[in-house]
């Protein structure tokens, strides 16, 4: 105890409790992310570029929701492992952009279908108005904080 009187409860802290919700689902992901190589990081790159269009490393960081340190290490580990090219940028040499390789597009779309159904997996488990619910509160709970 703190000296307030009142002792703390684990199972009660709403961080806990997405900390080890977002835990599990990670794992789950993770475990079939490894026989393609990449981790979930990696992953979320690689759908920010394939999917979204995002081409520098800026942009990247923003729609995974990392900093550019993780952003910078992730995007090396994919280049050396032959996934992404960074190159120059061609309006404005200054930039990176990057793209997929041959290879890289491979290994999304053969990831794909795993990662579709760990997220059907666990969508599954609620109701849509659940699922929207959570998703809003989720939201509301990380409006103005830093990512």
């Amino acid at each position: 105890m703190d000296g307030t009187g009142k002792k703390f409860s684990l199972q009660d802290s709403v961080g806990h409790q997405i900390t080890r919700t977002a835990r599990i689902v990670e794992r789950r992901v993770e475990e079939d992310l490894r026989r393609f190589g990449l981790t979930r990081v990696g992953w979320c790159v690689l759908v920010a570029v394939s999917e979204e269009g995002k081409k520098n490393p800026s942009d990247i960081a923003n729609f995974v929701g990392i900093d550019r340190t993780a952003t910078s290490r992730a995007l090396r580990q994919l280049e050396n492992d032959g996934l992404i090219l960074r190159e120059m940028g061609r309006d404005d040499r200054r930039t990176t952009e990057v793209r997929l390789t041959e290879l890289g597009q491979t290994q999304f779309a053969a990831a794909l279908p795993f990662c579709r159904a760990a997220s059907v997996h666990f969508h599954k488990k609620l109701s849509q108005a659940e699922l929207e619910t959570l998703k809003v509160l989720l939201a509301k709970l990380a409006a103005d904080e830093l990512p």
